[in-house]
C-alpha cells in the first residue's frame, strides 16, 4: 500500500487582485502559512502563472518551482478547467461560457473551441516541463441541455454528441500520451462526462484511452444521490487525481436534486467546507489508501455559508487528520510461527 500525499490546496477559489492573494510568491507563501504542502495551479490565472512562458520554457518552470518550494509548497498539478470546458460547448451555452475565453475569440464559437485546444495542449506540455504526470480538467459538454429526456429525445441525439466528444479530445489526450501526461477529467455535473456511465461511454469511443483518467471528488456525487464509495471499487484504476470536498444532500417535501432554481446556500444540494457535510472522508481515504492511491489530496474549497480562509486553514488541518500513513508490516506478525514449505505440508496431513 502507498501514502496519499498532502495536504494541498486548489488556488483557483482564492486568487484575487489583493495580497496575499494576488501573486506567485504571496499565495504560495500563504498556502503554506495555512498548513498546505502542495498547490493545484489554476493555468487561467495569469497572476499567478504565464501559460506560455511555462509551455516553452523549462527554465520557467523551474524558477516557478523554486518559488514554491522556497515558500513550503509543491506545484502538484496544473488545472485547465475553464478552458477545457470551452473545448465542447453546446450553442446555448455560448454567452455564458464566452466569458472564460480570451478577449480575442469571444462571440466567434470555433476561433474560441481552436483557443481551448491549444491552451490544453499548452497545460500538458506545462505539466511535462514540471514533471507533473497528471492534469486536470472539464470535458465540456454537447448534451448537457439535454441531461433529462423530456422531449423525447430522438434516437441517436446522444450518440452522436459523446463521438464528436470523442474526436475532439482524442489529439489532445494523444499529446498528452506524447507528453506522459495523464488528463483527469472532473467529473462533474453540467459536463458530458458527470458520472460513471458518461465516462464509460466517452472512454469506449477512445477505446480505452490510456491517459483518459478521473478526478475523484465525492462532493458532486453526494448531490446526485451517487453511492461515492463504491465509485471507488469501481473505477479505482482510473481515478488519478482527488478533490477534496463536502457536499450535503437535505430533500425536502418542496425541493430534491434539482434545486428549484434556488441559490446555493437555499437548495437541499449544496457543498460546505470540510467536515460540515455529508462525507465519510475516513471511508473515502482508506479506500483509496486501499487501492493504492499516491496521488495529492487536494482542498477545493467551496462553500455557502463558511469564509474561504477559514475553510482553507481548517481543511490543511481536516486532511492531514485523514491521510493514512501505511503501514509496513501486518498487526499480527508478532505471532508468525517461522514455517517453510514442509511445515506446511505437515499442517495440511500431506
Amino acid at each position: 500500500m502507498k501514502t496519499i500525499q498532502g495536504p494541498a490546496l486548489f488556488l483557483a477559489q482564492f486568487a484575487g487582485d489583493e495580497a496575499p492573494f494576488s501573486s506567485w510568491p504571496d499565495i504560495t507563501k500563504w498556502a503554506a502559512e495555512c498548513g498546505y504542502a502542495g498547490v493545484q495551479v489554476p493555468s487561467w490565472d495569469d497572476r499567478l502563472i504565464d501559460l506560455d512562458q511555462a509551455a516553452a520554457s523549462t527554465d520557467y518552470c523551474d524558477e516557478f518551482k523554486g518559488v514554491a518550494r522556497e515558500n513550503g509548497v509543491e506545484v502538484t498539478e496544473l488545472s485547465t478547467h475553464l478552458q477545457g470546458q470551452l473545448v465542447a460547448v453546446h450553442p446555448a451555452y455560448d454567452s455564458a461560457f464566452d466569458g472564460f475565453a480570451a478577449e480575442e475569440v469571444r462571440n466567434n464559437p470555433s476561433a474560441r473551441q481552436a483557443w481551448a485546444v491549444d491552451q490544453v495542449k499548452k497545460a500538458i506540455t506545462a505539466s511535462r516541463n514540471m514533471g507533473i504526470g497528471a492534469h486536470v480538467t472539464f470535458s465540456g459538454a454537447l448534451a448537457w441541455p439535454y441531461i433529462y429526456p423530456w422531449p423525447q429525445r430522438p434516437a441517436g441525439l446522444v450518440e452522436t454528441a459523446f463521438d464528436e466528444l470523442a474526436a475532439r479530445w482524442r489529439p489532445i489526450l494523444d499529446h498528452a500520451d506524447a507528453c506522459g501526461v495523464d488528463i483527469c477529467y472532473e467529473i462533474h455535473p453540467g459536463e458530458d462526462l458527470h458520472d460513471g456511465v458518461t465516462f464509460e461511454m466517452f472512454l469506449e469511443r477512445l477505446d480505452g484511452h490510456a491517459r483518459c483518467n478521473m478526478l475523484y471528488d465525492p462532493s458532486h456525487y453526494v448531490l446526485q444521490a451517487l453511492d461515492y464509495l463504491e465509485n471507488i471499487d469501481i473505477y479505482h484504476e482510473r481515478i488519478k487525481m482527488f478533490h477534496v470536498k463536502d457536499a450535503e444532500l437535505n430533500p425536502t417535501g418542496r425541493q430534491g436534486v434539482y434545486g428549484g432554481y434556488q441559490s446555493w446556500v437555499d437548495r437541499a444540494g449544496r457543498f460546505r467546507s470540510l467536515g460540515d457535510g455529508q462525507v465519510d472522508f475516513k471511508a473515502v481515504f482508506s479506500k483509496l489508501t486501499q487501492y493504492d492511491f499516491d496521488g495529492w489530496a487536494v482542498v477545493e474549497w467551496e462553500c455557502a455559508m463558511k469564509h474561504p480562509e477559514d475553510g482553507a486553514r481548517e481543511g490543511a488541518a481536516f486532511v492531514r487528520d485523514h491521510i493514512i500513513r501505511v503501514t509496513e508490516r501486518a498487526f499480527d506478525d508478532f505471532a508468525d510461527g517461522g514455517t517453510d514449505e514442509a511445515a506446511n505440508r505437515a499442517m495440511l496431513g500431506l
